[in-house]
C-alpha cells in the first residue's frame, strides 16, 4: 500500500520536506491532493483535517497516512519515516540528534515564513509590505547566519566527518539542509550570494544530495514544483537586502 501524502497543491511548501525524502528513497507513495483520482484531491485532505470520527485529526497538513496510521508534522513524519526509507541512522542516539536538528530547520522555517508576513498570516504581503522589510532585514543580518553558522559548526565538529550532517551515511537531515539553500538561494540571491564560500560544508552537502539519481530524476520531473510566491520561501526583490 502506497504512503499517503496530504499538502497543500500548487506549492512545495513544508510538504517538500517530506516529498524528498520518498522520492529519494523511490518509495511508493500519492500525492492525495495533486492527483485527479476518484476520492482524492483537496477534498480528500479536508475530510481528514474536518473529522470528528478521527480520534487524533491532524492540526494542519502536511500530514503522512500509512494504512491507518496518520502522523502529522515534517520533523515528526521524517522520524518515523527515516528508519523505514533507510534514511536515519541505525544508532537510537543518533536518530534523536537527527530529529533535534529537523526540529531546528522547523524553527528556521517558521523564521522565513515570517520575512513575507511577519504580522498575520490572514493579510496579504501588500498589507505588511513594511514590516516584512523589516523583518528581512534582522532575517539577513542576524538570523540567516545564526542558523547556517549552526548547521556549518556542526558538520566541522562532528566526529565521523563532514559529509553527512549525521553519521557517515545519508539522511532525511541531509536531504532537508539541501532544500533549505535551495529555498534561500531563491528567495534571497543577493543576500546569500556568499553561501557556497561562507558555508563550504553546506554546500557540499547540497551539492552531494542535489547529484543524487534519484533526486536528479525528481528535480527534473513535474513532479518538482518551482518555488513560486505561494511557498514558504518567496522571492520579493524589495526584500533581498545586502547582508
Amino acid at each position: 500500500m502506497p504512503y499517503e501524502l496530504y499538502y497543500w497543491d500548487g506549492l512545495q511548501g513544508r510538504g517538500e520536506f517530506i516529498r524528498l525524502a520518498l522520492e529519494e528513497a523511490g518509495a511508493d507513495y500519492v500525492d492525495v491532493a495533486r492527483s485527479d483520482d476518484p476520492g482524492q484531491g483537496i477534498s480528500a485532505m479536508m475530510r481528514i483535517l474536518k473529522s470528528k470520527s478521527e480520534p487524533y485529526p491532524p492540526f494542519a497538513p502536511p500530514f503522512l497516512k500509512d494504512g491507518d496510521l496518520i502522523i502529522s508534522h515534517v520533523a515528526n513524519i521524517l522520524f518515523y519515516l527515516g528508519p523505514k526509507l533507510n534514511l536515519a541512522p541505525e544508532d537510537e542516539a543518533l536518530r534523536l540528534i537527527a530529529n533535534g536538528l529537523q526540529l531546528t530547520i522547523t524553527d528556521f522555517i517558521a523564521e522565513v515564513h515570517d520575512t513575507h508576513h511577519p504580522i498575520a498570516t490572514t493579510q496579504y504581503y501588500e498589507d505588511q509590505k513594511e514590516a516584512a522589510k523589516l523583518r528581512s532585514k534582522d532575517f539577513i543580518e542576524h538570523r540567516m547566519p545564526k542558523f547556517l553558522d549552526y548547521f556549518e559548526r556542526i558538520l566541522h565538529q562532528k566526529p565521523d566527518g563532514s559529509a553527512h550532517a549525521v553519521g557517515r551515511t545519508l539522511s532525511y537531515v541531509d536531504l532537508s539542509l539541501f532544500q533549505i539553500i535551495e529555498g534561500l538561494r531563491y528567495a534571497f540571491p543577493r543576500a546569500t550570494a556568499n553561501l557556497a564560500k561562507d558555508y563550504p560544508a553546506l554546500q557540499a552537502v547540497h551539492d552531494t544530495v542535489k547529484h543524487r539519481d534519484n533526486i536528479k530524476a525528481y528535480l527534473a520531473s513535474d513532479r518538482r514544483l518551482d518555488f513560486n510566491t505561494s511557498g514558504i520561501f518567496r522571492h520579493y526583490p524589495e526584500l533581498d537586502q545586502d547582508a
